[in-house]
């Protein structure tokens, strides 16, 4: 089940929901502060885990800008 990081349209309240995706499709998620289901969807940073290759694979000179997911 996804976690979604909603705002109310109404109320301006910024929460966390996990929900299924019809549930949010079928406007079923409702604001905690004043029970609205008109809500806006908030991008917010998001973090990528990835394994650690073996110490032999040189680390990629570009993981400040790439994340290290080049694969360099």
């Amino acid at each position: 089940m996804p976690f979604y990081d909603l705002k109310c349209s109404s109320c301006g309240e910024e929460f966390n929901a996990a929900a299924k995706i019809s549930e949010r499709e079928q406007k079923l998620i409702k604001c905690p502060k004043c029970g609205c289901n008109e809500l806006e969807t908030i991008f917010s940073k998001v973090n990528i885990i990835h394994s650690r290759k073996s110490a032999e694979t040189p680390a990629c000179p570009n993981s400040h800008i790439c994340g290290g997911c080049c694969h360099h």
